[in-house]
């Protein structure tokens, strides 16, 4: 997979990384205290909080029990070591009900976490317009259902784990490193006839090795961020070839390009498995760090505290006790050697979701200095273009007319030649496409239907589809007959309680008709049809216009789409034209959006 070129050095390209990290925490920060679960998350953490400092102390009182048992064990005393078993069962006991209530409230975090995240994501993007400016915002666009779904899953968990890690060693370690302290008070070295004592000796021993493997573990442990990035990128695309193919195999088994997919398949998963082997060798890497310093820290707080111990000075039990705290103090000094592999790919995720996010709020701002079309409200039932000039990348497109005005009843027909692209100006109307220059008018309220070339149905029922966006309760199913009746669906009349993926499974054409039925349906008064008629049959195309005539005869309708011959719906015709020599859309992105980072992919 080809990389984003970047003409800075590694020193400049990591500050950059740094900059926007730091300036992504600050958005996604800014985010949880506006989400409506901040409240439930917040006091989810406090008893988390609450349960670890209670489990610190548990942890404390079974190190200072390791000293009493193993006392017992070097004394042979009996009676001493089942009263120190009952002891145990009961701190154990203790702890474990912490543990489960830490388990139940990590994981219920989670979720709120995720809920609180997901959600955000989903209202930014499902904010008029903006999901459609993204998908043409260039590679940031691609794949947003990966980032709402699985990146914004994965960076929740992620998030939590992490979180809650982090505040239980910092927690032990201010618990044990006191202990530990105070256990080194009696370590004195007898050298060449010299007593030497090293206050905190054992402290500064655990500070000194998990420090060493964690400046290690970071060393070889970084590469993984962009790695793991990458990597998602990469599975990203994957993902969606796999999709693309399974939404088109039926086009795709008709002009027999089976092996052409196969090929661009092979592709996108030779790429995965490519950054997956270099990910592979880099956990490799830091496995070698991770585990090695896992295996030494087996042995090494007795070797550490041998010397004393040897020299009589320390008992075995509180050998075993210094050991203990060792331990506790190590563990939570080495938790950042240990989740090293996670931090990196918590980052990798959250610079995902971040930046997916920035380009939600940066929609409504790309193209900023170009010139934009004026959307106004028309005075009374009037549909207004005036002066209009659609900015594109070849060039511009403009109406043969300079001032349009359309009325309740007008049947106007918008045609140009075959090499004029229609499509933008179907997406100015509706407001989509704001680039350009002159105004648009449009009537007062929400009377108006936009029908798309490729309509969309939601999932449901055939009731819930030809009802969409209004609630189904509120037509009859007598109506919802009829309409169908008239578009040539009368078949599907007894069938509006079935599912339509599932069950109807209607082809191209009933599609297409279904969309005009539910125009009857809804009775806009203002209809805006962006070439769904040009696909028609000559018969369901006359079936349509009749509908129209019939069931929406005050409606206005303005048709995109070619000329047909011995047409006497459309009362009037209006030309696009495209002039390669006007104003045109400048495909720049925003400088904010700008990055060497391949993972924005």
């Amino acid at each position: 997979m080809p990389h984003q070129k970047s003409g800075k050095n590694n020193g400049e390209a990591d500050a950059d990384d740094e900059q926007s990290f730091r300036n992504q925490l600050r958005m996604m920060r800014r985010a949880f205290i506006a989400s409506p679960v901040r409240n439930v998350i917040t006091w989810l953490a406090v008893g988390i909080a609450v349960l670890i400092v209670a489990t610190a102390f548990g942890q404390i009182l079974l190190n200072r029990w390791y000293k009493a048992f193993y006392d017992t064990l070097e004394r042979r005393d009996l009676s001493a070591f089942l009263l120190q078993l009952v002891v145990f069962a009961e701190i154990a006991g203790g702890l474990l009900i912490l543990n489960v209530l830490q388990t139940w409230l990590n994981q219920w975090i989670r979720i709120k976490l995720r809920e609180g995240l997901t959600l955000d994501l989903i209202n930014e993007w499902m904010k008029p317009a903006r999901a459609f400016r993204l998908a043409n915002a260039g590679a940031i666009g691609i794949n947003p259902d990966q980032r709402v779904h699985e990146d914004a899953r994965h960076l929740a968990d992620m998030t939590a784990g992490l979180s809650i890690g982090l505040f239980q060693s910092g927690i032990l370690l201010v618990s044990f490193v006191g202990v530990l302290w105070s256990l080194s008070a009696g370590f004195i070295f007898h050298i060449s006839g010299y007593d030497i004592n090293i206050p905190g000796y054992m402290v500064w021993a655990a500070f000194l090795y998990a420090g060493t493997a964690a400046t290690l573990s970071w060393f070889v442990g970084r590469p993984l961020v962009k790695l793991n990035g990458e990597h998602y990128a990469r599975e990203a695309v994957l993902r969606f070839s796999l999709m693309r193919v399974n939404e088109h195999i039926e086009a795709v088994s008709l002009s027999a390009g089976e092996a052409n997919e196969k090929h661009r398949l092979q592709r996108d998963l030779s790429s995965v498995l490519e950054i997956s082997h270099s990910l592979m060798l880099a956990l490799t890497r830091l496995t070698w760090v991770t585990s090695g310093y896992g295996w030494v820290t087996v042995i090494a707080p007795i070797v550490i505290a041998a010397p004393v111990y040897f020299a009589g000075d320390l008992s075995f039990g509180g050998l075993m006790m210094a050991v203990g705290a060792f331990n506790q103090v190590h563990v939570s000094l080495r938790w950042f050697v240990d989740n090293i592999d996670t931090i990196a790919d918590w980052r990798a995720t959250l610079l995902r979701v971040a930046a997916f996010r920035s380009a939600i709020l940066m929609t409504d701002e790309r193209h900023e200095n170009d010139k934009r079309i004026d959307f106004a409200k028309a005075h009374g039932p009037r549909l207004t273009i005036d002066h209009l000039e659609i900015a594109v990348p070849s060039g511009c497109i403009k109406l043969a007319e300079p001032h349009v005005e359309i009325g309740p009843g007008d049947r106007v027909l918008v045609t140009g030649a075959p090499d004029v692209e229609k499509a933008p100006f179907f997406r100015s109307i509706a407001g989509l496409w704001p680039w350009g220059d002159g105004r648009i008018s449009l009537p007062e309220g929400d009377d108006i239907a936009f029908v798309p070339r490729t309509p969309y149905f939601p999932p449901g029922t055939l009731q819930e589809v030809l009802s969409y966006p209004k609630n189904p309760d509120r037509f009859r199913k007598a109506d919802l007959a009829a309409v169908l009746s008239k578009v040539g669906l009368g078949k599907l009349s007894g069938r509006l309680d079935q599912d339509m993926r599932t069950t109807l499974k209607l082809n191209e054409l009933e599609l297409r008709l279904l969309a005009i039925a539910r125009l009857g349906l809804h009775k806009p008064r203002w209809i805006i049809i962006d070439e769904a008629l040009d696909t028609l049959e000559t018969d369901a195309y006359h079936t349509v216009l009749t509908f129209l005539e019939q069931q929406l005869g005050n409606a206005a309708v303005v048709n995109i789409g070619r000329m047909e011959p011995g047409n006497r719906f459309f009362t009037r015709v209006l030309q696009l034209h495209s002039d390669p020599t006007g104003r045109s859309l400048r495909l720049l992105r925003p400088k904010s959006l700008r990055t060497h980072d391949p993972q924005i992919g």
